[in-house]
């Protein structure tokens, strides 16, 4: 029988015995009291089996509330309501039936304390499921700080517990009850780590907000039943004096509370959503910087480097044709031990003889302090990810992960590790087939006739109009390119102008490019807002785009006779805007994700529309990344600041010469040297013109 299952079996023995045991001491007390009978002993007794109780009751519920390891909540909050917040309704029955019980039945002066124990067991054991049900979501998505400050919630939780076994009366005493508003001080502290609130949808925010006011509510009864009864004088036990009760029905009731607060207001996971949103935008942002890579070189290192941050690794190191290719000392100088590197290489293989199709997945393990030949290495390291790298005719290598904390790798930082990963060797593919097919003459002639088709895709000319002016530039980095641009008159006043970039270059790209036009021609034809065209293009994408691509996008809808401009961005640059009438120029923050990157219906939530009012001679550019990214000598980048700076000394200027300039300064600055294709947009809008 496994240790874990048999330390169950002997704190559930031990509750259930211990409860027993202290009700039958708590009647003998009873009978004493009305028999004028006094014993010294009976009332320590009952303070040490209510401690071993309490004990047995939260190590059972510590053994038995697993790990939090996946986005389901209900589960565990459903659990703790129907396992423990029951017994508060339990009660209520009790407190009902008790007059009824007392007055026609038993008219028994034992029948309250027969009451107040089960109310206690029950209560008590809702704490324990309460207590580590709050633990289990507190430490979901934990870093080492939290699950340190955890551990020692739960130390001096515990010495609470000597207050009732020495019988101390607390009150009485300034330090304990300083000592106990501190604790209740940390309670609130820990009820602000609402991480996994972030991860809910919709329609499972609304059931975990139920559940929350249920498990309340519970919390809300048991408290009431407990004071209630404190001063009877036919009551001979009073637990409202054990510290250890008050605490944890406290930090249960916060903890409810909070969350509660939280799902409905989502008051402190502003940030969380901002940093998933950083985190989703950064991933773009490396992924396509992936697919830039020059060298192969150049592509390790991005993959080691943007591991290390998504998963927040202590340590690291990326072996590659059985060779150390990169390790943490390149990063913050602590290069990781010979020995742990020599020991989980042989745990890896010890898996791959075992399964030989481990050998092309993923190797996780979150309880390296449970092997004895690592745990006498005394390394501080808990957790191990290694991820392969490889392709149906290569090997590459390893990555090798490590974290301080156990059960450190959630999913999610799996998943993105290995897509990293997958796109690394995609990546190192490509850039050997590519520098293959160059030699090839056949290759060259395609990429001729990709050239031609592509450019011949991106309108030369905008219709002429008496309401703005527009003026374009693109220019591919390479034989083709992914920018694209194109424009479609949806009525006499409301013109729609779409600009984009498609993950990687070459012919795939431009394949790409041309689809995202046709979905473009063929979905404005129902006249769509714009965010709600790029949820359906988000869509379409998904069953012709590969799982490696994704295409930043943005999209304006120009009403000349309403002078506005409504428009949504999918990942794309920021739109850059003058405003006459107040003289300032500025960037629009608004948010979006990338097409393709998330292929189901909770897309819909990552685009945002943004409707904005013009004014006569106002000046609106938009633009690829090729433009803020092209880089000097030194790698240095010419970034938004110094095309917002330009746009601001030159508004004044005709588009077309606005255009000229900030071209002109891109290329000064990069001595015309383009790593990436550049496409520039200018719109200076007119004067209104008057009804024909």
């Amino acid at each position: 029988m496994p240790l874990d299952t048999r330390f169950k079996r002997l704190t559930f023995l031990s509750g259930c015995v211990s409860w027993v045991l202290l009700l039958v001491n708590v009647l003998l007390l009873a009978r004493q009291g009305f028999e004028g009978e006094t014993n010294a002993a009976a009332p320590y007794l009952n303070n040490l089996l209510s401690v071993i109780f309490i004990l047995s009751v939260f190590l059972y519920h510590r053994t038995n509330v697993p790990v939090q390891r996946s986005a389901e909540f209900t589960a565990p909050l459903w659990s703790l309501f129907a396992k423990g917040g029951l017994g508060a309704y339990v009660c209520v029955l009790l407190y009902v039936a008790y007059p009824d019980l007392n007055q026609r039945w038993f008219t028994s002066p034992y029948l309250l304390d027969i009451f107040y124990q089960v109310l206690f067991g029950l209560l008590v054991y809702f704490l324990g499921k309460g207590f580590y049900t709050w633990r289990q979501l507190i430490l979901y998505h934990k870093t080492k700080d939290i699950q340190s400050q955890w551990k020692w919630f739960e130390i001096l939780v515990f010495l609470s517990l000597l207050v009732p076994l020495f019988n101390v009366e607390y009150m009485n005493h300034i330090f304990l009850i300083l000592d106990l508003a501190l604790l209740l001080a940390y309670c609130l502290y820990l009820s602000v780590h609402q991480r996994w609130v972030a991860f809910l949808t919709l329609d499972k925010k609304w059931g975990c907000i139920l559940l929350l006011t249920a498990i309340m509510a519970s919390g809300t009864l048991f408290a009431n039943f407990l004071f209630r009864y404190a001063d009877s004088p036919d009551l001979v036990v009073d637990y409202t004096d054990n510290p250890f009760i008050l605490l944890t029905l406290a930090f249960v009731l916060l903890y409810a509370l909070a969350s509660l607060l939280v799902a409905l207001f989502s008051l402190p996971t502003s940030r969380v959503f901002e940093q998933k949103n950083a985190d989703l935008l950064s991933f773009q942002r490396l992924s396509h910087i992936i697919q830039q890579g020059q060298s192969e070189e150049e592509v390790y290192n991005m993959l080691f480097e943007s591991a290390i941050k998504a998963s927040g690794a202590d340590a690291a190191w990326l072996e590659i044709n059985d060779e150390t290719h990169l390790d943490t000392s390149q990063v913050t100088g602590n290069p990781v031990d010979a020995q742990v590197q020599a020991l989980v290489k042989e745990m890896l293989m010890r898996a791959q003889e075992l399964d030989r199709s481990a050998a092309e997945t993923v190797f996780l393990n979150g309880d390296l302090h449970l092997d004895p030949v690592f745990k006498s290495l005394n390394s501080p390291y808990l957790s191990l990810l290694v991820v392969p790298l490889f392709s149906t005719k290569r090997r590459y290598g390893y990555l090798y992960l490590l974290l301080e904390v156990e059960q450190g790798f959630d999913p999610d930082t799996v998943s993105v590790v290995q897509s990293f990963a997958n796109q690394t060797v995609l990546t190192i593919e490509n850039l050997r087939l590519m520098q293959e097919s160059l030699q090839n003459e056949r290759y060259k002639e395609e990429l001729k006739i990709a050239t031609l088709v592509q450019d011949r895709l991106n309108p030369k000319t905008f219709p002429a109009d008496t309401w703005f002016d527009i003026s374009t530039y693109s220019q591919a980095a390479k034989e083709v390119g992914g920018d694209f641009y194109d424009y479609l008159q949806l009525s006499k006043s409301r013109i729609a102008i779409i600009i984009g970039d498609v993950s990687g270059k070459g012919i795939s790209a431009a394949f790409h490019m041309a689809q995202m036009k046709g979905i473009f021609h063929g979905l404005m034809q129902q006249d769509l807002l714009p965010d709600e065209f790029m949820v359906q293009a988000n869509s379409a994408l998904s069953r012709c785009l590969e799982r490696t691509s994704f295409i930043t996008s943005a999209l304006y809808i120009i009403d000349y006779e309403m002078q506005g401009v409504s428009f949504a961005r999918a990942g794309h640059c920021h739109t850059l805007y003058y405003n006459s009438m107040m003289e300032d120029t500025f960037y629009f923050q608004t948010e979006g994700l990338g097409l393709g990157i998330i292929r189901d219906p909770s897309y819909a939530k990552r685009i945002h529309r943004l409707h904005y009012d013009y004014n006569p001679n106002d000046v609106m550019v938009i633009y690829t990344d090729g433009i803020v990214e092209a880089r000097n000598t030194r790698q240095d980048e010419y970034g938004e600041e110094r095309l917002k700076y330009m746009l601001s000394q030159t508004y004044h200027l005709e588009a077309e010469d606005i255009k000229s300039a900030i071209i002109n300064d891109v290329n000064d600055f990069s001595s015309d040297i383009l790593h990436d294709d550049q496409t520039l947009l200018v719109i200076k809008f007119k004067q209104r013109q008057p009804n024909k």
